[in-house]
């Protein structure tokens, strides 16, 4: 299993490819970390959600839901996506 700071290294690198304007599913972090396989990157989506939380707390990333960022990162369900901070 990754640990919080892989994911946290591999998060800030694919919002950080994709650029201030376009967004990254969590999923793609989990399977960048545990392949492509459901059996390996599916047991990573919550500590990727605890990562996207605790990042965007610090705001290092932008938790975005129906194309606007949460208000309260730790109360907000659904699909979500992953973004730069925007200004």
């Amino acid at each position: 299993m990754a640990s919080e700071a892989e994911i946290e290294e591999t998060m800030l690198r694919l919002v950080a490819e994709r650029g201030s304007d376009k967004t990254c599913c969590p999923s793609e972090v989990a399977r960048a970390l545990g392949g492509p396989h459901s059996d390996g990157w599916g047991p990573l989506m919550q500590p990727v959600r605890r990562v996207a939380v605790r990042l965007t707390k610090d705001g290092r990333v932008q938790i975005v839901r129906k194309g606007k960022p949460v208000d309260d990162p730790d109360d907000f369900r659904g699909i979500y996506r992953l973004s730069l901070p925007r200004s």
